[in-house]
Parts: structure tokens; C-alpha cells; sequence
């Protein structure tokens, strides 16, 4: 019996990747390393440094995933009081953290965490917004606590990012429950919100007087997303998002669309087994870029600085399964070729542009750095 289930796992295994090499070659942008970058380790020791965002003075806003928002400023951490309790499980804990697109007036930062909020057991994502005073949290207000909490420990999301229009946009992953929540609108989960500032719903939101839905939703049908930013040219919400095996996606974000998870995927269970056959269908959308096998991406940021001339115009994913930086390079807004920045450097967690333009990762283990220019080059 022992030697036929171990047969049996083989030939699954076997038949599993002769689909993923298969699919692979529908899609199939070779990788190539480069030895151009470096890095400088700027705040070290961090554990899972989860999101970051920069203060005004060039100082460090750094969220932890146990639960604790670093102050990093000259070469110092200060533990900011106040923060939200978070439940601490699987992928769940304090999540992304990124200053308000007013915080010169009103001094507030964004945060996403799971929360224990509400009557059922466990928890969900939530979005709140705080007044950064000193070393202090204050005014705290929850903007959005998705629901119905569940033990489950996969798949929170979950990155904010704002729009030029007065609007914040955050996602909320499926929580585990692929079949009941991604493609219903009156569900949480597996969906990327818009709110206006204050928390409020936008009036142009797509499902807005829609019976029981979700007004709150902006799209759906999506898994995981553990990255967004603003495409500085056109002001388009970009997200990748966690596949199961194979099927990490890049999508651009369109009002009150359907990204299909999980009826169309071209990822398979992690057994091996097929989630379904169907890798398009009428009325939803496929991704601007895909990737067999998956990398497992977290953090994206679009280099705008004049550092990196090669990078600039171009995108940065995180890869937390292969623990390198990779740039896609664009051309009219399509990935046409890929580069490993910062081989074996560790699993990437987030990146994000400073004003100045500068690119900062984030590295679990290690702490945050700095992308350079090798001298050599």
C-alpha cells in the first residue's frame, strides 16, 4: 500500500510539471541575472518587515508583522505606541502602512492589519487611519473591517495606495475561501477597495445601490494581492497577486471588473491537481502578465528616479519563493523582458520608492536596503 501511494504521488508530481512546462511555454519570458546592482543595508535586524513608507524628513515608517510600527530615524528605532492589536496568524498580523497624500495637513497614516473585530471567531483585514503625533497613534478610526472573521491564516492582502483623485485603494485577499468569496460582490475577500479619504463610499464606486453588495469593492475575482502601485504614466492601479501553483498574475485594476479567480486560473492546486480547465472566459479579465512557476511576489514599485536610468519607467516585484528583486521591463505597457536583481538576498516582503526616488526593499530577516549602482559597472 505504502509503495502505491508513493507511486501514485510520483506520477501526480511527474504529470504536475509536465503542465506547468507546457503552459510555461505559452507565456514564456526567459530570466536572465544581472550583476549591476547592489545593495546597502540601511535599517537592520527587522523580522518581517511587512510595509514601509517615508516621512517627510526622509525618516522610516516601518510596520512589523508581530505587530509593532517602527519610527527608523537616525539610525534609531523608536517604537510607536498605539498600535492596533493584530491577530497574529498564519499570514496575518500588521500589515502595510503608507502616509496619508495629505499628511502635511493632517498628519494621518494608513495601516491594514488583521483584526479580531466582530462577533465570529478569528478575523479579517482591516484598513484604519490614525494621527501620527510624536511617538503616539491617536484619533484612531477603522475605515473598513472586511467580514465574516474566520480562523483561516492565508490570505489577507493587503496594500493601500492612493489615487490623484482624493481616493484609497486597498485589497483584501480571499481568506482561504476561493469558492464562496472572490466572485461575490456581497462578500468580502479576494477584492481591491476604493474609499474616499475620510472612509466614506464613492458615489461612482461600481457597485454602488447594487442589492447587498459590497460597496466598497472596486474589483474582484482576485486571490492574494501582496502588491499595488500607481503607474506614474498613467495613473492606472497596477496588482500582482499570489497564484496557487503556478499563475502569480500582474493586473491592471479597471472599475468594477472581474479578474476570474477562481474560475479561470492557469495555476493548478499544489497537489497537482487541475483547479479547472478554464484559463479565459467572456466578461473577465486576463492578466497584462503571468508567471510559470510562480516567484510567490510581494511588494511592486515603478522606478521614477533618474539613479537607475535602465530601471526607470520600469517595474520591481519581490520574490519571496526564489528571494530576489526582479525588474520587468515595459514596452507599451507590457512585460517584454525580465531581470534577477539582488540574487539569494532573501525573501523579499516589500519595495517602495522614496520621494527622492531612491528604491528601498525590505527583506525578511534582515531589515531594509538600499538598491545601488555597483561601482564597477
Amino acid at each position: 500500500m505504502k509503495y502505491y501511494v508513493l507511486s501514485l504521488l510520483l506520477i501526480i508530481s511527474t504529470y504536475a510539471s509536465a503542465q506547468e512546462e507546457d503552459r510555461q511555454k505559452e507565456n514564456d519570458i526567459p530570466i536572465t541575472t544581472s550583476t549591476t546592482y547592489g545593495y546597502e543595508l540601511v535599517v537592520p535586524d527587522l523580522e518581517i518587515p511587512w510595509g514601509m513608507d517615508f516621512m517627510p524628513d526622509g525618516s522610516f515608517l516601518i510596520t512589523e508583522k508581530s505587530g509593532s510600527l517602527i519610527h527608523f530615524k537616525d539610525g534609531k528605532k523608536t517604537v510607536i505606541k498605539g498600535t492596533p492589536d493584530v491577530y497574529a496568524r498564519g499570514q496575518g498580523g500588521l500589515l502595510d502602512v503608507r502616509l496619508s497624500p495629505n499628511y502635511s495637513d493632517d498628519k494621518s497614516i494608513y495601516l491594514t492589519h488583521s483584526s479580531t473585530a466582530g462577533d465570529a471567531k478569528g478575523g479579517h483585514t482591516a484598513l484604519m487611519k490614525a494621527t501620527l503625533n510624536g511617538d503616539a497613534l491617536t484619533d484612531q478610526k477603522v475605515l473598513y473591517k472586511a467580514t465574516p472573521n474566520t480562523t483561516k491564516g492565508q490570505h489577507w492582502g493587503s496594500r493601500i495606495v492612493f489615487d490623484a483623485d482624493g481616493h484609497v485603494f486597498f485589497t483584501v485577499g480571499e481568506r482561504g475561501e476561493r469558492d464562496v468569496n472572490p466572485q461575490d460582490i456581497t462578500r468580502d475577500g479576494g477584492k481591491v477597495y476604493r474609499l474616499n479619504l475620510d472612509g466614506s463610499i464613492p458615489k461612482d464606486n461600481p457597485f454602488v445601490g447594487q442589492p447587498n453588495a459590497k460597496e466598497a469593492i472596486w474589483s474582484y475575482g482576485h486571490r492574494n494581492p501582496q502588491g499595488m502601485d500607481v503607474n506614474p504614466t498613467t495613473g492606472d492601479i497596477w496588482v500582482h497577486e499570489h497564484g496557487p501553483r503556478g499563475g502569480d498574475e500582474i493586473n491592471v485594476i479597471k472599475k468594477g471588473a472581474n479578474y476570474g479567480w477562481p474560475l479561470i486560473t492557469y495555476g493548478i492546486n499544489y497537489s497537482g491537481t487541475e483547479i479547472t480547465d478554464q484559463r479565459e472566459k467572456e466578461g473577465m479579465e486576463q492578466p497584462l502578465y503571468y508567471w510559470l512557476p510562480s516567484i510567490a511576489p510581494s511588494g511592486m514599485a515603478f522606478v521614477t528616479g533618474d539613479q537607475y536610468p535602465e530601471l526607470k519607467g520600469n517595474l520591481l516585484v519581490g520574490s519571496l519563493k526564489f528571494q530576489y528583486l526582479e525588474a520587468d521591463y515595459l514596452n507599451d505597457g507590457q512585460v517584454v523582458k525580465r531581470e534577477k536583481l539582488l540574487e539569494d538576498i532573501g525573501r523579499i516582503r516589500d519595495i517602495n520608492s522614496a520621494p527622492d526616488g531612491t528604491i528601498y526593499v525590505s527583506v525578511e530577516g534582515k531589515g531594509i536596503v538600499k538598491l545601488i549602482i555597483n561601482k564597477e559597472q
